[in-house]
């Protein structure tokens, strides 16, 4: 299967859906809070890579694998997104691995 982190087409920027992975530290936390908190790290990160901001998400999906931890990383999200209010969706579903708990796709768009 073909996979790209971020594709850029135009103005528009759609990241791929990413997990809460910790890459200083190769490895994957286990609490819902800090994953989200490194979804958004590496959301940031590849968007600026890309010449995007935060700022310019306009979608966004949310995954997560247990519909209690929302209210958790609700607080995350709303400190990094809140301002932004991108169109959103929130799924509840299984991810590729056991241990992770929550995954983020986002579009952005810069024109």
């Amino acid at each position: 299967m073909g996979y790209s982190r971020a594709v850029v087409k135009g103005g528009w920027c759609f990241v791929s859906g990413v997990t809460g992975y910790d890459f200083a530290t190769m490895t994957m936390p286990s609490d819902p809070v800090d994953q989200t908190r490194n979804c958004v790290a590496t959301i940031g990160e590849v968007l600026r890579e890309a010449g995007f901001t935060l700022a310019d998400v306009v979608r966004v999906t949310y995954i997560l694998t247990d519909l209690d931890d929302l209210d958790a990383v609700r607080p995350v999200l709303r400190a990094t997104l809140g301002e932004v209010r991108p169109a959103a969706t929130l799924l509840v579903a299984g991810l590729a691995r056991p241990e992770m708990k929550i995954e983020i796709e986002v579009t952005a768009f810069r024109g």
